[in-house]
C-alpha cells in the first residue's frame, strides 16, 4: 500500500475512533443513581448500547426486580479533544418499564400528598396518585 492509501484509511478511523462515548461504568452508575433514587450498588446495569453521538442506551435492573430504560448522553473523544476536555455527560433519565414486577409494576408514587398539603385533579386521580 502507498501513503496516499493509508492516509484516507488513518483519517477515517482517527475520526471513528473519535465517536464513542467517554464515560466510565462508575460515571455511569452514579447518575443512574440518581435518577432511580437507589444507591450505587443496588442494581446492575444491562444492554448497553451506544449511538453515534454519544448516546448510551441501557437496561437496570433493581434487586426487587423493577425494570428501568435510561439513556445518557456522554461526550465523545473527538468532542472532549475539540472543546479541552470541558464537555460535560448529561444526566441519566431512566422511565420504569410498567411491565416490571417489583411493586406491582408501578413506579415509585410521587410526592403529591393523599390528603392535605396538595390539591388532587382528575389525572392525578387517574394516575393512582392521590
Amino acid at each position: 500500500m502507498s501513503i496516499r492509501q493509508i492516509t484516507p484509511l488513518t483519517m477515517a478511523l482517527a475520526l471513528l475512533s473519535g465517536c464513542a462515548a467517554t464515560i466510565d461504568q462508575s460515571g455511569l452508575e452514579q447518575r443512574t443513581a440518581q435518577a432511580i433514587g437507589r444507591s450505587v450498588g443496588q442494581f446492575t446495569i444491562t444492554d448497553r448500547s451506544e449511538e453515534t453521538g454519544g448516546r448510551i442506551n441501557y437496561t437496570v435492573n433493581t434487586r426487587d426486580r423493577v425494570t428501568y430504560r435510561c439513556y445518557m448522553y456522554s461526550a465523545t473523544g473527538f468532542q472532549k479533544a475539540m472543546s479541552l476536555g470541558q464537555t460535560p455527560h448529561s444526566d441519566a433519565i431512566c422511565t420504569a418499564m410498567v411491565g416490571s414486577q417489583g411493586r406491582g409494576g408501578q413506579p415509585r408514587p410521587s410526592a403529591v400528598p393523599a390528603t392535605g398539603g396538595g390539591e388532587c385533579n382528575a389525572l392525578l386521580r387517574a394516575a393512582g396518585r392521590c
